[in-house]
């Protein structure tokens, strides 16, 4: 039986726990061998499990505080305030000439 990406994703903490049924398992390493999607989703979960478990403290640089709620301030205010300026995304008006 072929498996969804969105049901591979319900297991991929059992996978990683080894905790998977062997049908399920097989299932699961099936879809990941054909899928990039999920392959790169289970190497981001692995990743934060092992960034997570990393008892390690990091100083952080002086002053990095202060700059990210100033820029957090400057974001929230710049999305609250209309724009005068056009979005790149939207397509260009015909002109009248």
């Amino acid at each position: 039986m072929v498996i969804e990406c969105k049901h591979v994703w319900e297991h991929i903490s059992g996978y990683l726990d080894g905790t998977l049924s062997p049908e399920v398992l097989a299932q699961v390493q099936e879809h990941l061998e054909h899928c990039e999607i999920c392959s790169a989703i289970l190497d981001s979960t692995r990743n934060i499990l092992i960034l997570t478990a990393d008892e390690r403290v990091f100083e952080l640089p002086l002053g990095f505080c202060e700059r990210l709620h100033a820029r957090l301030e400057a974001e929230i205010q710049a999305m609250a305030a209309p724009s005068d300026k056009k979005d790149p995304t939207e397509p260009d008006e015909p002109s009248d000439e």
